[in-house]
């Protein structure tokens, strides 16, 4: 016997959770991970560079680690915080801690000679790695002068 896809006989339910019976993600997704913050990336690669921008809004630059091992970048950071109020009859304490660490393989046209900027301004982190010579984009179409 084999499992038949069910039709929409209800399309209120099946728009609410169309997404849970449509997908195999119900049986392949590691619940321990899907509540963990990962921001966003994005990687533009230019004739000359790579810049990498991380969405990380609340953070301050001294929350963050970069380090490249084995061309392999690795980002990360941690955040804590503590809240404590005391008033007359009660006490409250509260604390926060949240973390991420995101790697990204690095191809070998990356230059690790030259000095990697890094930059952290509202809320984005700014990573610019410059290219090997012999990897940087050449012009497609050039102008011959005919003379």
């Amino acid at each position: 016997m084999s499992l038949v896809k069910f039709n929409n006989r209800f399309p209120l339910i099946d728009s609410m959770f169309g997404d849970l019976w449509n997908s195999d993600r119900l049986f392949h997704d590691d619940f321990s991970v899907r509540n963990q913050y990962m921001p966003a990336v994005n990687i533009n690669e230019n004739k000359d560079t790579f810049e990498i921008e991380v969405a990380a809004p609340g953070l301050t630059k001294k929350d963050f680690k970069v380090k490249i091992e084995n061309d392999l970048l690795t980002i990360s950071a941690e955040k804590t915080s503590k809240k404590e109020e005391k008033e007359e009859g009660y006490s409250r304490k509260e604390f926060n801690y949240s973390s991420f660490s995101r790697s990204i393989a690095l191809p070998e046209s990356v230059n690790m000679d030259k000095k990697i900027e890094a930059h952290y301004e509202n809320g984005i982190l700014n990573i610019v790695l410059t290219k090997k010579e012999e990897f940087k984009v050449l012009p497609k179409s050039k102008v011959i002068e005919i003379t």
